[in-house]
């Protein structure tokens, strides 16, 4: 492999840069720690279903592919700082709706189990079951997933981020991604209730953004939304995060996340040309944010939706 280093770019108007690094992420998040550890680590990785992977072979035995995740899990251990969290997005299909879970317990044998979030990327919603104040005047089916064609299953429409963290007892800001009381009465009956905001909880609606080239829009087999990135970073309070960590970075989601939040950012891959359309699609997020803040660099952390997933390379 040749040198490394494949990106460096700096976060105009910030004390953050955004490095992306050609090298084994499992290796690169230990050996790029710095004295104190990321604040956060927040990535997909493979999940051994045969995706077509650029650079990657995802089609382990069972066990060597749990192994491997334990090695994620020891690697994470070294890297992470005393008080970070590591939110890992990870999914079943539904032939085995154990998978998810078996990752999880392979990664909880170093780290509690502190939160675990439903990623929803489509739903439907029946006007009925709305309520009044929401305004919708018919049923609604919101999102994209991928149908499979099954008289035993239903459509997977979710996935899982299990956030982990050393004690489970990490302080998280809840209100960074709160949502508005439909009935603004509910907001007096709530300590939490005079900012207007309550809990978002654990199910998290972000949709794939509509796209007309899976190949030039899409490049990758498994991508999540940049916004879930952010989200992940603002739930465990992104004033609280130095620097943070992506081993999979793949196409770039968690990369044009750090340029939303402002903070300084490495992303691994094994994979030359999913480094090569992060780094374009981290250029194009910081022209965006300089477009919205009048060139004062990046502008205050948005929660819009993205278009990518990150995995073993996202």
């Amino acid at each position: 492999m040749s040198s490394p280093g494949f990106a460096e770019i700096p976060l105009p108007g910030r004390r953050a840069t955004i490095r992306l690094w050609h090298e084994d992420g499992l290796a690169g998040i230990v050996r790029r720690r710095g004295r104190a550890g990321f604040d956060a680590i927040v990535t997909s990785p493979p999940y051994n279903l045969r995706q077509p992977y650029a650079s990657y072979r995802d089609d382990l035995p069972r066990e060597a592919y749990l192994a491997w995740i334990g090695e994620l899990g020891a690697a994470a251990d070294r890297a992470l700082s005393a008080g970070g969290s590591f939110f890992l997005n990870v999914g079943s299909p539904p032939r085995d709706p154990w998978l998810a879970w078996d990752v999880a317990r392979r990664i909880g044998e170093r780290f509690v189990l502190q939160n675990v979030l439903h990623w929803i990327k489509s739903i439907a919603i029946d006007r009925r079951h709305a309520g009044r104040a929401s305004g919708v005047a018919r049923d609604l089916a919101l999102g994209h997933y991928r149908p499979v064609g099954s008289t035993r299953y239903v459509h997977g429409a979710h996935e899982y981020v299990f956030h982990f963290s050393r004690t489970g007892t990490v302080p998280i800001d809840r209100l960074a991604i709160g949502v508005a009381y439909q009935d603004r009465s509910n907001a007096r009956r709530w300590r939490d209730g005079r900012r207007g905001l309550r809990c978002r909880g654990n199910t998290w609606f972000l949709p794939y953004a509509t796209i007309q080239s899976g190949a030039r829009d899409r490049p990758h087999p498994a991508t999540f939304p940049p916004t879930l990135a952010e989200w992940c970073l603002r739930l465990h309070g992104v004033a609280r995060i130095h620097r943070w960590a992506d081993p999979f970075v793949g196409i770039g989601s968690s990369a044009v996340a750090a340029v939303r939040a402002g903070r300084t950012f490495e992303g691994f891959d094994i994979d030359r040309g999913y480094l090569a359309e992060a780094r374009r699609r981290v250029r194009e997020a910081l022209r965006a944010e300089g477009a919205g803040s009048n060139g004062a660099g990046p502008a205050r952390s948005r929660a819009a939706a993205g278009s990518t997933r990150g995995s073993a390379a996202s």
